[in-house]
Formats: C-alpha cells, structure tokens, sequence
C-alpha cells in the first residue's frame, strides 16, 4: 500500500507539471535520487541438508528507502551507485512449513550500474542499465520457533555476487526537480548455515528479487 500510495502522489506531481519545460541533461550533471522501494524475492531453494531435505527456505517482501547517485559520463551514458538496506524474514516450507518464521536477516546489497538513457533532452528521460551487485548478510539470527523445535541455533548467510539489470523513466517536475519510476531485478545466491551445537545443517537457496522503485530526484 505504501508504494502503491507514493505511486500515485507520484504520478500527480508529473501530471500537475506537464507544461513544464523540458530541461536538458548534460554530461558532468549528477543526479540524486531517494526512493521507496519494495523488495520482492524470487526464491527458490534446495532442502535443508542433511536433517531436513523435504524442507525449504522462502524469503519475504520487504520495503525501504534507498539512495543513489548518478554521474553523467556523456549526455546519453551515466553510471549509478544505488545504496538500499533492507530486512527480510525467511520462511519454512514443505516439512518445515509449520514453522513459518525460520529466520531474520538484514541485507545490504551496494550496486553499480552503467546506464544509457535514450532522451537526455525531453521531458521525460527512459533509461536502461546493467551492472554488478554485492550482497552483504547481516545480523541473522534464528526464531523462537526454530530454537524451540530443534535446539538453539546460529544462523549465517553466505555474501552474493551477481549481476543486475535496470530500467526506469525521470519525468521532469521543475529545472531540477523530477520523480523517477525503477525496476531493477538482482541476482543473488546464498548458502544458509544452519549451527545447532555439533549439527550443522545447509541450505542453497536463490533470492534473485525484482525491486520496485518510486522517488524524486535533484540534479546538480
């Protein structure tokens, strides 16, 4: 509901500013954005070897904000950093179903794309990108239920590396002022431990998410 309601506030704005007059975007502009963005996983996994290989690990929505910086290198070519942190539940499936919650974990995965963006001089400015994702696990930690089922246990995610695609459109609200809409989708691929005392226990699992993005813009 949260992106759904900055959509359209979004699109208000845009609307409302239609007969503002095309600023043109230049190379050496930086671009400053802040969006809210929403998370949401394609997983899949492998089962939790060797105790539980019925069993599987799904992973849940999440929403934050996010900010990111773009250099124009040319009038069409720019290269973004997006910076974004988010915390996702992980959930059992098949013969851990009835547990539900398995686990938490914060993630923070720095990108960097290169972009090319097809009308640097209209109003409203598409672009599409591609780059490189590094995805930091952080702060995980097991829940009640699953130390109450299967003794105290420590959980740990192994960092990804990966690759990320993008597009998106700036619509133009003022001289410097625009809202931005942004899709990326992320590949990432963890190995989950699984530490209860002498029992350690492994899942494969890929989170490969696709990333909804609304916001505004300043560009300098």
């Amino acid at each position: 509901m949260r992106i759904l309601s900055s959509t359209a506030t979004l699109l208000a704005l845009a609307a409302a500013c239609v007969a503002t007059p095309a600023t043109a975007q230049h190379k050496g502009d930086v671009l400053v954005r802040v969006r809210a963005i929403m998370v949401s996983p394609n997983e899949s996994s492998g089962g939790v070897q060797p105790s539980f290989p019925g069993a599987r690990i799904g992973v849940t929505d999440s929403f934050a904000p996010e900010l990111d910086f773009t250099y124009m290198l040319s009038d069409h070519i720019g290269t973004e950093l997006i910076l974004a942190t988010t915390k996702h539940t992980l959930q059992g499936r098949g013969t851990l179903a009835a547990l539900d919650k398995v686990a938490s974990t914060w993630v923070l995965p720095p990108t960097l794309t290169l972009q090319y963006h097809l009308r640097p001089n209209a109003r409203i400015r598409p672009y599409v990108g591609a780059g490189v994702n590094y995805t930091i696990f952080y702060s995980s930690k097991a829940s009640g239920a699953l130390n109450t089922a299967i003794g105290e246990t420590d959980v740990h995610l192994k960092d990804s590396f990966g690759y990320v695609l993008q597009a998106g459109f700036d619509v133009d609200i003022s001289a410097k002022l625009f809202a931005n809409f942004d899709v990326k989708y992320v590949d990432i691929d963890t190995r989950a431990r699984l530490r209860t005392g002498a029992l350690v226990n492994r899942v494969d699992a890929g989170i490969d998410p696709l990333v909804f993005g609304v916001g505004l813009g300043m560009r300098f």
